[in-house]
């Protein structure tokens, strides 16, 4: 893991954090500032998606319930992703969370959240889990934030719910793998996050390598960095990060099948 704290160390500008969790070995295997908090962005429908799967888990809603009034946010990717759904003004719940993450959407985050009750009730839902994560129908306000830390347990959570209840977490996951983002040298269906940015913020959570054997579950988080539209140096690092993660991933897959073939 030296190559990405020697990465990290390179962006001199601004604060970043990252946390990294192999599957294989149930441990974290590196953990930078996992204590820092960061605007969240689109990054934040992570958790709107894990406080409608835990109201389906306990049961006042249904994944085939009908979310009405359904509109795409033209400056988002749902038309390309769901060319399908374009035309709709209704949901089926569980089709609105996959498309609200595949997609970033904020309008079909809205409409959701508003069938679950509202921004107040979701918001006050996920701080019964994660007290340090606050979600904001504006995914641009500054207050939209997480601690990496609990970021991150969110997302083990939804890992391994998805692995021991895929009924309930599967539309969570769905959003994850169709979400668009590639970065060179990492195959597409070994990338499965959710990216979030603005100006001087980046995020990005997810799973990293093969989904039914041993990936590496991750958060990244970067703020008070030099505009992004003007200066690429630091997405750049964040890129290379990202491909230093997915040599040790691959480095960690060969010792398991060595060590299986013996």
């Amino acid at each position: 893991m030296q190559n990405i704290i020697d990465k990290i160390s390179e962006i001199e500008f601004g604060d970043i954090g990252v946390i990294a969790y192999s599957e294989f070995n149930q441990e974290k295997v590196i953990s930078i500032n996992e204590k820092l908090s960061v605007p969240l962005a689109s990054a934040g429908k992570v958790a709107i998606a894990y406080c409608v799967a835990q109201l389906i888990e306990e049961g006042p809603y249904q994944w085939d319930n009908i979310v009405e009034d359904i509109s795409f946010n033209p400056k988002e990717d749902s038309n390309i992703i769901y060319p399908h759904f374009q035309n709709r003004k209704a949901l089926l719940l569980q089709d609105a969370v996959e498309v609200m993450i595949a997609s970033h959407d904020s309008y079909v985050a809205d409409s959701i959240v508003q069938f679950c009750g509202g921004w107040e009730k979701i918001n006050k839902k996920i701080k019964t889990y994660f007290s340090n994560i606050n979600i904001k129908q504006n995914p641009r306000d500054l207050d939209n934030k997480g601690e990496l830390a609990q970021v991150f347990e969110l997302l083990r959570a939804i890992f391994e719910g998805y692995k021991n209840n895929p009924e309930i977490w599967t539309p969570v996951i769905n959003g994850l793998v169709r979400q668009r983002g590639e970065i060179e040298g990492i195959p597409t269906h070994f990338l499965n996050h959710m990216t979030g940015g603005l100006e001087n913020v980046a995020v990005d959570i997810g799973i990293l390598g093969e989904f039914s054997g041993s990936p590496i579950l991750f958060v990244l988080g970067a703020k008070h960095l030099p505009n992004r539209n003007e200066n690429k140096f630091v997405d750049e690092r964040i890129i290379e990060v990202m491909q230093s993660l997915y040599t040790e991933y691959s480095n960690q897959d060969k010792q398991i099948k060595n060590e299986t073939s013996i």
